[in-house]
């Protein structure tokens, strides 16, 4: 529970989810699971018990602010960890820390208020109740913690006008696109203000051009909300614009964890190389990794390049520079410099 927190200990340093050696093995329970063998089973045993492993030994912490995505191939487990994060399904073995509270310990109401207070959740499939409008679609989650209509529907109006939908309070999601539903679901889920935002392939069942518009969309709502995220997807160029860290799954497991330009240029198995492969270094890289320090002949000249910029962002400037070009911070420090050499290089994968 959060008082097993060291009072030395700063609150902001503990992470706000973490998820310690999880198991959801269909089939069985967890007592069941343990007396068999537990994590120790071996893969014959399991199947020949006929239990199916979807979830095996997943660990991670995720930070406050941070987006983290979970991603992988169909049938990966993937989403069957965002739900065991929820509780939504009951993982078989492990634990799940939600800001040092031990969420497996909860009981029944304790779980529903964790979730009123503290989890957002938006799903593949928007689940909005066909007989409210927009309005009372947003307002609903306040509604089911008793808050007042007048308070409710002024939060609702807010997060409304938050995601764009300012006007279309009194539609019903059949009078709307599939990008506005889901929009509206997004609102929904950040009415009650979360502390994490659950986010289960929002925005796969969209055709490209709005999803494109979601993705930025969610970039610019993360930028000033800075919501914990859990963010499952399939799609690695989706997975790359919006997280902070990846992690990659394969048959239930987690095979590797880093930034997107991790994966990319520190592949750490032949599976995970093969995912990255096709993906053009630019969209990855930031400048940040390439720049050296000052030396005398520098100088900060009329061509500035942030430190968080992509490759491809800053392509057209670097690229036609024949002199060094400075990267500074979002306050204008600079950094370092980058040579347009280095730059060629880095894109051409020589370095």
């Amino acid at each position: 529970m959060a008082n097993d927190i060291p009072a030395s200990q700063d609150s902001n340093d503990v992470p706000m989810l973490s998820c310690q050696g999880i198991w959801k093995v269909f089939g069985t329970n967890k007592s069941e699971f343990e007396r068999s063998g537990g994590p120790d089973m071996r893969d014959q045993e399991l199947a020949r018990r006929g239990w199916t492993v979807a979830v095996r030994d997943a660990s991670f912490d995720v930070a406050r602010g941070e987006v983290f995505v979970i991603m992988g191939l169909s049938g990966s487990g993937k989403s069957t960890v965002v739900r065991c994060l929820s509780r939504l399904i009951e993982p078989t073995n492990g634990n799940i820390l939600v800001e040092g509270e031990d969420l497996l310990a909860a009981n029944e109401a304790q779980l529903l208020d964790i979730r009123r207070r503290k989890m957002g959740m938006v799903f593949q499939h928007f689940a909005l109740l066909p007989n409210r409008d927009v309005l009372g679609n947003v307002a609903f989650p306040l509604q089911v913690q008793n808050i007042e209509r007048s308070k409710r529907e002024e939060r609702a109006r807010e997060m409304i006008s938050l995601v764009g939908l300012e006007g279309r309070e009194k539609f019903f999601p059949d009078e709307l696109s599939g990008g506005q539903q889901q929009r509206v679901g997004i609102a929904r889920s950040l009415a009650s203000n979360p502390a994490i935002w659950f986010l289960d392939e929002p925005f796969s069942a969209l055709d490209p051009l709005i999803r494109a518009d979601l993705q930025d969309e969610l970039l610019r709502l993360q930028k000033q909300l800075h919501k914990t995220t859990v963010f499952i997807t399939h799609d690695l160029d989706e997975a790359i614009k919006i997280a902070d860290r990846i992690a990659i799954m394969d048959q239930g497991r987690i095979v590797q964890i880093g930034s997107p330009e991790d994966l990319v240029l520190n592949p750490g198995s032949d599976y995970v190389k093969r995912f990255v492969k096709n993906v053009p270094r630019s969209k990855v890289v930031r400048v940040s990794s390439i720049l050296r320090d000052a030396t005398s002949s520098d100088s900060v000249g009329d061509i500035v390049v942030k430190a968080n910029d992509r490759l491809a962002d800053v392509a057209p400037k670097i690229g036609g520079s024949t002199q060094s070009i400075a990267i500074q911070d979002d306050k204008g420090v600079t950094l370092g410099y980058v040579d347009r050499d280095k730059f060629v290089r880095v894109l051409a994968g020589v370095v």
